[in-house]
């Protein structure tokens, strides 16, 4: 029995998830894209993965070794996310939000919920998507505010509801 793409696609646009901006570069000279695909790979090591899309413009500047950051977004930064998934060059998307960075010199979003900044250990190449593992160097956590979730084609916004550490 065999599935179609259609019907795939419209299954998993029923399995919410955060949205992300994803970096790697530098702060002169950055890449970045909107990710919801992003899991907890393992705590030992501390390991994450993101999909990305093979076509995407910013695969190129993704490879073993480089700087990876996953920046969580924040219920309020829907505009960020739109900007990162759009047609804007590189440049113009990191003119939206405040940009530093930890350890691996990749961008880190000063306004993001969580940052997760991760040196690229592998990318595994599966159908139409690479799927990027990044081992966690350092991690920024933001304020304790609300979440930005994409679920059945839309964003919605999650409240606080955790407790401040």
């Amino acid at each position: 029995m065999s599935v179609d793409s259609q019907t795939y696609r419209d299954a998993m646009a029923r399995l919410g998830a955060a949205v992300n901006v994803v970096t790697t570069g530098t702060l002169d000279d950055p890449v970045g894209f909107t990710a919801s695909a992003v899991c907890s790979v393992s705590d030992a090591p501390p390991t994450l993965l993101v999909c990305m899309n093979r076509a995407s413009r910013a695969r190129a500047a993704f490879h073993a070794g480089s700087p990876l950051c996953i920046n969580v977004l924040s219920a309020g930064q829907r505009d960020i996310s739109g900007t990162f998934a759009g047609p804007l060059d590189m440049y113009e998307r990191f003119t939206v939000g405040h940009w530093t960075t930890l350890a691996t010199g990749a961008p880190v979003l000063e306004e993001a919920v969580a940052s997760f900044d991760c040196t690229l250990d592998r990318v595994v190449e599966v159908g139409t998507h690479s799927v990027l593992f990044g081992v966690v160097e350092a991690i920024r956590i933001g304020a304790p505010v609300g979440g930005l979730v994409y679920f059945n084609r839309a964003y919605h916004m999650l409240p606080h509801g955790g407790r401040e550490h």
